[in-house]
């Protein structure tokens, strides 16, 4: 089998879309197609960048033409000039970061929440509330502490049921709010993180420069997550799990 035609195949087996990192995790289970490379997941990208019968939805994630027309109804919609505000839009490219978030942290063997308002989205073909670890979040201080945290978009949490991470997926709402939110929460030990497009960090810039953040600012507790560097982080981490599933 050719290289071209074992991720068109990979392609079809996970449902007509893939991210990258998924294909370059699966891509490799075919048998009978040789990879002779020492950049295989650097040939895996050129395929999808070339090959007439894939199209790119958005950064890392790729798609059958064939499948197009079904995807789209399941809300896997290419975004344009044209329909970048429509709430379709909106809700999938939200859902989508939040499944990237999970997919990581459950990768990193930690404990993954998404708020029960968001279990029913999908992450491609699969809901939230199937990926998260946690279908109840933990107890983890006083009441009004853990009900403030109750609608942050991902949190990770280690073995002892403390919150690790928190991140707020910002696409298209104020990223003052989270940056409240995470004031609120800011004597706790926990990474905070601002996720959206990088077209949208010159406002995170702005806006952790007011007088309410300044604790959270002098201390550098919350950090901006561009889109582009959360799908490579997700990318290298199914990268290193296929690099050693081939080792093995």
């Amino acid at each position: 089998m050719k290289q071209y035609e074992a991720v068109v195949q990979t392609l079809e087996k996970l449902g007509g879309v893939a991210t990258l990192g998924q294909l370059n995790q699966e891509v490799f289970k075919i048998k009978n197609c040789k990879w002779n490379t020492k950049t295989p997941f650097a040939s895996i990208r050129r395929i999808v960048q070339e090959n007439k019968d894939i199209y790119k939805i958005k950064p890392g994630l790729w798609a059958l033409k064939s499948h197009q027309k079904q995807l789209e109804q399941k809300g896997i919609i290419v975004e344009t000039e044209k329909n970048k505000n429509s709430k379709e839009v909106i809700e999938f490219n939200h859902s989508y970061y939040q499944g990237l978030l999970v997919c990581i942290g459950n990768l990193k063997k930690l404990s993954t929440f998404v708020p029960n308002q968001d279990k029913n989205k999908m992450f491609l073909h699969e809901r939230l509330g199937d990926l998260r670890t946690l279908n109840d979040l933990p107890k983890y201080s006083y009441e009004n502490l853990v009900s403030r945290s109750s609608t942050i978009d991902v949190i990770w949490f280690n073995k002892r049921n403390m919150p690790d991470s928190f991140f707020e997926v910002e696409h298209s709402t104020d990223i003052q709010n989270s940056l409240m939110k995470f004031s609120d929460l800011q004597d706790f030990y926990t990474r905070m993180f601002i996720v959206a497009d990088e077209k949208r960090h010159s406002e995170f810039d702005k806006k952790i420069e007011y007088s309410a953040f300044e604790n959270l600012r002098k201390e550098k507790r919350v950090k901006f997550l561009s889109y582009s560097d959360l799908e490579r982080q997700y990318r290298q981490t199914l990268e290193l799990q296929s690099v050693q599933t081939l080792i093995l």
